[in-house]
């Protein structure tokens, strides 16, 4: 029989087993171009001092949300249903101060690509402080409107399934402004190349979260068992820990990145145009991009329970196998960034080419190990038969799409470090509201294929915007948005 216990220790034995597997993938690719020219050598280097620790960081930050989505499947599909959807609004509302982080990456890489140590210290601060107005009043507007959110979006849920979506995203939303300090901390930090504080960081926030979510959820001694409010309380207890750590991190300094003080603050209007430049772009691209992937969840909530639940668990489990592809991305836009800040140009191009190739290899491989695990994965989640079979139908689907995942998404993240994120904001809106959105609805709900329909809308979404970047990478204009001092 399944107990949380044995969950628990299957799920991280499978996640010790796709870590380690990630790693190995990564050292075996580099080591493919060890008799390349020099240039490809000095771009091998580069990427495993950043993208070795944004790798194990990243499947740290997997964890912190597919752990409690996990236990929450034992509770129930009612459980694990509005874990996914609350999720959902979460991603849409974050992404608002998310942005700032790229904004706050890309400035700060460029600054320190031209030895402006001074100012790159003065941008750390006025992010932070920018990402902390702002998150604090999106919390502010969402805690006014939640019920009606929940109502309007999800309203032809199950009356179970939309009382725990209320809870759980009551809990979450006090989170928003530690989320963003945390990231755009992050953020911070990786734009002066530094990957392995936020790894440390991003690991013991794990932990905490674990150990939290497994005694809240479930239950322990005297402490009694508190089912989605404990998901909520372990999550949101771990990022306010991790925030404050990663803020006496900065403040004690690290290599590059030292703040002596925030108060008295000043906006500088310079910096802050900078950032914003940058951020807004990204801010909206991805407002856009979650707001169709919203769209696309209230499409698949007409689908009943079971298809709420298996399109949660599938994308739960595709953030496992898009962990090397995601610390790529970082990869891209810290270092794309920092040799446009050189006036690098050509090795800006030739990095975000090879990084591009680098997670084609990568994911290509673990896709096709998630053809053969993506059943047993599934099962890890939930006992219901119908839910697993149908997560697992998603999961082959997708592992045969990840090979246009990196020119959709390394790409977009390489020409950010550039600043030229008005491009990936204008692709992002053709990509998901033409195709992903109109083509899942097609297949989906008048065709009646069901998720599976909304799924391909989204691997048609991923090729038509890595086309579209291709294209621009193959042009000059992504080249000439260098941050001046």
């Amino acid at each position: 029989m399944d107990t949380p216990r044995n969950v628990v220790l299957q799920f991280y034995y499978v996640i010790f087993i796709i870590s380690k597997y990630d790693i190995i993938i990564l050292y075996l690719i580099t080591n493919y171009f060890k008799r390349k020219k020099a240039l490809i050598l000095l771009i091998r280097k580069d990427i495993l001092k950043l993208a070795i620790p944004i790798v194990i960081e990243q499947t740290f930050v997997m964890l912190l949300g597919v752990c409690n989505t996990m236990m929450a499947g034992h509770i129930g599909p009612e459980a694990v249903s509005a874990i996914g959807m609350v999720d959902t609004i979460n991603n849409l509302f974050i992404s608002f101060f998310a942005a700032l982080s790229v904004g706050a990456t890309v400035v700060v890489a460029q600054q320190i690509g031209q030895d402006l140590y001074k100012k790159a210290n003065e941008t750390a601060v006025q992010a932070i402080v920018s990402g902390f107005i702002v998150s604090s009043i999106i919390t502010l507007f969402l805690w006014c409107f939640r019920i009606p959110l929940i109502n309007i979006l999800y309203g032809s849920a199950e009356e179970l399934v939309k009382s725990n979506a209320k809870l759980y995203l009551e809990f979450t939303l006090f989170t928003y402004p530690f989320i963003a300090i945390e990231q755009i901390s992050n953020g911070i930090l990786r734009g002066c190349g530094d990957t392995k504080t936020p790894m440390y960081i991003t690991m013991f926030m794990n932990v905490i979260n674990i150990v939290l979510g497994y005694i809240l959820i479930y239950g322990l001694g005297i402490i009694p068992s508190l089912g989605i409010m404990g998901a909520s309380l372990a999550i949101a207890i771990a990022r306010i820990i991790g925030t404050l750590i990663i803020g006496f991190v900065l403040f004690r300094g690290s290599k590059v990145i030292k703040i002596k003080k925030i108060f008295p603050f000043k906006f500088n209007f310079k910096i802050q145009k900078s950032i914003f430049n940058i951020g807004i772009p990204a801010s909206v691209e991805q407002v856009i991009f979650n707001a169709g992937k919203l769209i696309v969840q209230i499409f698949i909530v007409t689908m009943g329970t079971s298809s709420i639940a298996a399109n949660s668990i599938a994308m739960s489990i595709s953030q496992i196998i898009n962990v090397p592809g995601t610390a790529l991305c970082l990869a891209a836009t810290t270092l794309v960034g920092q040799h446009i800040g050189r006036d690098d140009v050509k090795g800006a191009k030739e990095t975000l080419i090879y990084l591009v190739k680098f997670a084609t290899f990568s994911l290509v491989s673990i896709g096709i190990i998630f053809i053969f695990i993506g059943r047993f994965v599934s099962s890890l989640y939930t006992n219901v038969p119908e839910i697993i079979d149908l997560s697992a139908m998603l999961l082959r689907w997708n592992s045969v799409a990840l090979l246009a995942w990196p020119i959709s998404f390394v790409l977009s993240a390489g020409l950010k470090g550039a600043g030229d994120t008005r491009y990936t904001m204008f692709t992002a809106f053709i990509g998901m509201w033409i195709f992903r959105i109109a083509i899942g609805y097609f297949l989906g709900i008048i065709l009646n294929i069901g998720v599976l329909g909304i799924w391909i809308g989204m691997f048609i979404d991923w090729i038509v915007r890595g086309i579209m970047y291709l294209i621009r990478l193959h042009g000059t204009k992504w080249l000439k948005y260098k941050i001046t001092d």
